[in-house]
């Protein structure tokens, strides 16, 4: 974990609720497809967690939606510096993806897949990506992911633009080795009933300190409690215990 001031360069909306901010600044703490950034905001107490969606020489890209206080206030910068701690959270292990693996990504749960599917295609792999939302109107990424991934499928909830459904209706007839996956916690439960292999899973969470100290974010797994900010975000699927 490193803490240390980022310039922001670019703040731009991608639909009417969700922005890509772009920054520069010490990006060496960040080592792992699926880690997170945790922000300090004028007047707020709590730092905000936002997953990395891109990270490559001193640019630091994350795309967030605007849903309180917070990220409503991120919403309105155009310029200046943000206080960040990075390199927070394990993220994803691709040494078991094998030759064809699969990402699912649910709404704001589409952009740490990107750097993810990167990296996963610099290693050889044929890489599917399956991007989720409600309706065309909330649809980001599919161009991005497209020029990164050998195959993009983007589903919607009430079938406004590309496949009709959820992440898990696109899944059924592909044949894929391994997945990898994140979003809102029905949509995970669902992945895990869906999937014939095994994966990674990276959870959304509310954090209070980001770092593991609060103990505020744990969950019970097979081996006991973890922390989703410092054991996880990212749990493989034969340790996660659904609560019921």
């Amino acid at each position: 974990m490193k803490q240390g001031f980022f310039e922001i360069t670019e703040n731009l909306p991608l639909t009417d609720t969700v922005y890509r901010m772009v920054l520069s600044g010490d990006t060496s703490a960040i080592t792992s497809c699926g880690q997170f950034v945790n922000i300090k905001l004028d007047g707020l107490y709590l730092r905000r967690p936002i997953s990395v969606n891109d990270c490559e020489d001193g640019r630091l890209t994350i795309i967030y939606k605007v849903v309180g206080k917070g990220t409503e206030q991120m919403s309105r910068m155009q310029s200046g510096k943000l206080d960040l701690l990075t390199g927070l959270g394990n993220g994803y292990d691709t040494s078991l993806s094998g030759n064809a693996p699969l990402l699912l990504g649910g709404g704001v749960g589409v952009p740490p897949l990107y750097m993810l599917a990167k990296k996963l295609k610099a290693e050889g792999k044929s890489v599917t990506a399956i991007l989720g939302f409600n309706t065309k109107s909330e649809v980001f990424g599919e161009k991005e992911f497209s020029q990164v991934a050998d195959k993009v499928i983007v589903t919607t909830a009430d079938g406004s633009y590309g496949v009709k459904g959820f992440v898990t209706d696109a899944m059924n007839g592909l044949d894929y080795s391994y997945f990898y996956t994140c979003g809102p916690e029905p949509m995970l439960k669902a992945v895990y009933s869906a999937s014939n292999s095994e994966g990674q899973f990276s959870f959304e969470e509310r954090m209070g300190c980001g770092f593991g100290a609060c103990m505020g974010c744990s969950c019970k797994t097979v081996t006991g409690y973890k922390r989703i900010c410092k054991d996880g975000p990212v749990m493989k699927k034969e340790e996660i215990l659904w609560e019921k």
